[in-house]
């Protein structure tokens, strides 16, 4: 009875915390498909899962970070949902390509023309950005999703580092260094790579080119060689009939006169 009891106890404690982290495992994300340097051009996806049971996502709306506006924002069409992209205008114009932009999209907003991302699914939204930040490790994309319960949650927590997850963390992207700086080494060490490999071209076809040159001289020694282990082999094996003549011509003396 009492392991029974002890077993019952546990996995309802078991299934307390699974209950108690669903959350967190359960909220709205960003993950870029590929790298997102910094200073580049990438897509991202907005993932909504539905933690619900009983109702459908319908509704999310993503803000950008205004701390570094993107000067490119384009969502890319999802079936079963609506885009509408805001724009705000920039206190300091921002320059891009050589255009001074005074407003960047500050939101975009989905909604769901039918049921939306019903319970037990969950749904990517792709958006084109850029160009990322060089000045920044991360950006924060505070979100809101939007049941057709009426229910609204605000995933606009922002995480802090050393601190446990927030219960309603924003979505963060992870930004990557570029590799400009290394560039040079690399160029270098291609370029070093390409010469040696050249020198090792040229060594063969140097050595080839002289194997060609003396192939008549290097014949002729494999010949002479040749013909001589020849020679001393055809010595043995003749010198092994005499011997072995010598020996039959005794044994057979030997009887006679027995």
């Amino acid at each position: 009875m009492k392991a029974s009891r002890i077993a019952a106890v546990g996995a309802v404690s078991g299934i307390a915390v699974l209950t108690l982290s669903a959350p967190a495992f359960a909220h709205v994300s960003v993950q870029p498909e590929g790298t997102a340097t910094k200073g580049g051009y990438a897509v991202v996806d907005f993932k909504v899962p539905n933690e619900r049971d009983n109702a459908s996502t319908t509704k999310l709306e993503v803000n950008f970070p205004a701390d570094h506006p993107l000067a490119s924002v384009l969502p890319q069409p999802v079936p079963g949902w609506k885009a509408v992209v805001t724009k705000s205008t920039l206190d300091k114009p921002l320059e891009s390509h050589g255009k001074q932009l005074t407003e960047v999209v500050s939101k975009v907003t989905w909604t769901a023309d039918g049921e939306g991302v019903k319970p037990g699914f969950f749904q990517k939204f792709p958006v084109s950005v850029g160009a990322l930040p060089e000045d920044a490790d991360e950006l924060v994309f505070k979100a809101i999703q939007t049941y057709d319960n009426k229910e609204v949650v605000r995933w606009i927590e922002v995480p802090q580092e050393g601190q446990e997850e927030p219960e309603n963390p924003a979505p963060v992207l992870e930004l990557a260094t570029a590799e400009g700086d290394s560039h040079g080494s690399s160029d270098a060490k291609a370029g070093g790579d390409a010469e040696s490999a050249a020198q090792n071209t040229a060594a063969d076809a140097s050595a080839d080119s002289g194997s060609g040159s003396g192939s008549g001289s290097g014949s002729g020694d494999s010949s002479d060689t040749t013909a001589r282990v020849l020679g001393i082999v055809g010595i043995v094996v003749g010198a092994a009939g005499v011997a072995y003549g010598v020996l039959a011509g005794r044994r057979r003396g030997s009887g006679a006169a027995a």
